[in-house]
Order: structure tokens, then C-alpha cells, then sequence
């Protein structure tokens, strides 16, 4: 490909403002969600994709600060297995970016005739989806024209913020759970996207790690606890835009085995929020992957992860539970830029369409 501008790299470049609308156009749901809140003991969410790493980060925040159970639906139950699970008391988010795959609708009706209230996590008003729940988070997105979610993705991150927000974690959830959030940094974030474009855009180390990825067949990425859905999410979009084997673990489960893959053929990229309880393992695992002769790659973690890596992109100053909102981005920037040093047009991925049906 030439370097003439993709259309994933301007859409990356438009997520501050949709993050702003969205966050604008969302938190006055709060009271709607407080009150299905109200009503239920437990979350379960419905996705496929990257809206299912989206939801993996709602399932942490929505258990470390919200103090709710949460987990995440295997939506074959409902439309292979046919199966009737009592969900009395249960509250089912579905996520979808376009509001329009037939399985996750199918999914949320389900869990609605299962006995459980419902919302829906969409960029598509007026989508089957969202005419479907009681309650419809739309995110303020905008038409997204490159098949790898960008704005879609961060934009139903913002979402999940202010769904752990009405369940009650702006207190510090029913049990506590991890401490009261602060709106204010979830309204700071916009900017900090921003801040974060400019920051790996300028970056010295963006071309060396990109030159460094092209040369590899594969790669690990781990993070843990919050910034885990944003492992997924990274390893997700080198597969599908770069055509390159990445695994999505946990470094805990990296740990039980996994880690043999990790050589000086196969790098790894760590990510991690600049704070809070998971970044000292990101970190000792930076030093684990270089001792065994391997590259570590970091996103985030402050000058502690940097400073234990080969190479590293700047992340958001943010606190953790909103860290991901921008965490994800210098990620992003770089699979664009690695997608066009392979040759690969990172707006259309072979075998991929924007709205993908399954069964």
C-alpha cells in the first residue's frame, strides 16, 4: 500500500470527538440504568468480536467497582442448544456495533423471555437491537467505514463506563468493590485519546516496533484485570488487519504454560494501565519475556513498563477503570501502520465484512 491516509487510520483519528459525544449523550441514561440497577443481582453480556472484548472490560469494571457478579454468555445456548435458563434477577447487555447481527439479537430476546431486564450497547439507532431492550445505549460514533472497529470499539467502552456508573459504582458498588469512580475522568478521556494520538504518532519507538513486528510470524499479547479486554482487543485487530498470529492471554494464564512460545521469534506485547494492582505483574513479566531472549513490546504501564521493555508506546493518563478507553489507541496506530508495511489494506481485511452473521 502507499502511505496515502486509510480510512482506519482517520477513523482512529475521529475517536476523540465520538468519545466526547457519546459520554455527553450517555451519562443522562444514568438514572434509566440505575433503575433496572434496582431490579437485578447480576450482569451477563452478550457480544461476539470486539464488542466481546468491549465486554470483557465490563465484566471487571462491573465486578471491581460496581460489586456485581458478571459474566459473559455463550449465545449458542440460546440459538443452537435451544436451551431455558431461569435469569430471574439477571441484567443482559447485549453489544453490537451495528445493532444488526441476527445472533446477538436472537441472544438478548432470549435472555429477555428467560426472565432477564435488558439493555443494548449499539452505534445503530433504530437497529433491531436497540428497538429490542428496554433500555438502548447508543453510542454517538458515527458511520464507521474500515472493517476493524476503532471508534465503534472505544465508544462502547464509554458505554460500559456509564453502565458500571448506574449500577452503582460511582459509590463504590454494594459491597465497595474497588472504590467509588469519579465522572471526571471518564470526561477527561476525550482528550487524553487525543493527547495519546499525538504522542505515538510523534514517537520514536512507533516505526522501530513496527519495523521489528514486520520481520516476526506471530506474537503474544497479555494483559490482566482491566486492561485484559484490551489484550484481547490488540490481538484481535494484528490478526485481522496484519494477518499475523497473536494470542490474547491473561499473564496469569500466559504463566501456566503458554509462556514457551515466547522466544526470540515470538515477541510479546504487554499492556497495562500506568497504576493500579495488575501493572507490578505486567512489569515483572516484561522482565521474564526479556530474559528468556524475547522482545517485550509495551503499551502503557507508565515508565515502570517501559523501562523493563525492549521498546514502548505512551498510554492515557488515566486511572485504571477508564484506562482502556485510551489504552487501546496506541495499539491501534500501530497495526495500522504495521497492516501497510506488510502490504496489507488494513480498511478491508480478506474474508471480512462489517456485519458479520453467525449462527
Amino acid at each position: 500500500m502507499t502511505m496515502t491516509t486509510t480510512r482506519m487510520r482517520a477513523e482512529i483519528g475521529e475517536q476523540p470527538e465520538a468519545l466526547r459525544r457519546t459520554i455527553d449523550a450517555l451519562l443522562p441514561r444514568v438514572p434509566d440504568l440505575a433503575a433496572l440497577a434496582g431490579e437485578t443481582r447480576q450482569v451477563l453480556f452478550i457480544a461476539r468480536g470486539s464488542s466481546d472484548n468491549a465486554a470483557v472490560y465490563g465484566r471487571y469494571l462491573v465486578e471491581s467497582h460496581a460489586g456485581r457478579l458478571a459474566s459473559l454468555a455463550a449465545p449458542s445456548i440460546a440459538t443452537t442448544y435451544r436451551g431455558r435458563l431461569d435469569l430471574d434477577g439477571v441484567l443482559a447487555v447485549a453489544i453490537s456495533q451495528s445493532g444488526k447481527t441476527e445472533e446477538i439479537v436472537e441472544t438478548l430476546d432470549w435472555a429477555a423471555g428467560c426472565g432477564a431486564r435488558t439493555v443494548a450497547i449499539t452505534n445503530g439507532d433504530g437497529s433491531p437491537l436497540a428497538e429490542s431492550a428496554e433500555v438502548a445505549l447508543i453510542t454517538e460514533a458515527g458511520a464507521e467505514i474500515a472493517v476493524p472497529a476503532t471508534k465503534t470499539y472505544t465508544t462502547q467502552l464509554a458505554a460500559l463506563a456509564v453502565l458500571a456508573i448506574g449500577l452503582g459504582a460511582q459509590e463504590g458498588g454494594p459491597a465497595g468493590g474497588g472504590g467509588p469512580l469519579d465522572i471526571a475522568d471518564l470526561r477527561r478521556a476525550p482528550d487524553e485519546v487525543a493527547r495519546l494520538i499525538e504522542l505515538t504518532e510523534a514517537s520514536d519507538q512507533l516505526p522501530e516496533i513496527v519495523a521489528e513486528l514486520a520481520e516476526v510470524q506471530g506474537t503474544v499479547v497479555s494483559g490482566r484485570g482491566i486492561a485484559f479486554g484490551t489484550a484481547l482487543e490488540l490481538a484481535l485487530k494484528i490478526k485481522e488487519a496484519c494477518y499475523l498470529h497473536a494470542m490474547g492471554l491473561s499473564y496469569a494464564d500466559l504463566l501456566h504454560g503458554p509462556i514457551a512460545v515466547v522466544d526470540d521469534r515470538t515477541p510479546a506485547l504487554l499492556v497495562a494501565a500506568d497504576s493500579g494492582p495488575t501493572l507490578p505483574g505486567t512489569v515483572a513479566l516484561a522482565h521474564r519475556v526479556r530474559d528468556a531472549g524475547a522482545r517485550a513490546y509495551g503499551v502503557g504501564g507508565g515508565p515502570g513498563l517501559a523501562a523493563a521493555c525492549s521498546r514502548a508506546l505512551p498510554g492515557p493518563d488515566l486511572p485504571e477503570w477508564v484506562a482502556p478507553l485510551g489504552l487501546i489507541v496506541p495499539g491501534q496506530i500501530l497495526v495500522e501502520a504495521l497492516a501497510r508495511r506488510l502490504g496489507a489494506d488494513p480498511d478491508v481485511p480478506r474474508g471480512l465484512n462489517k456485519v458479520t452473521q453467525t449462527d
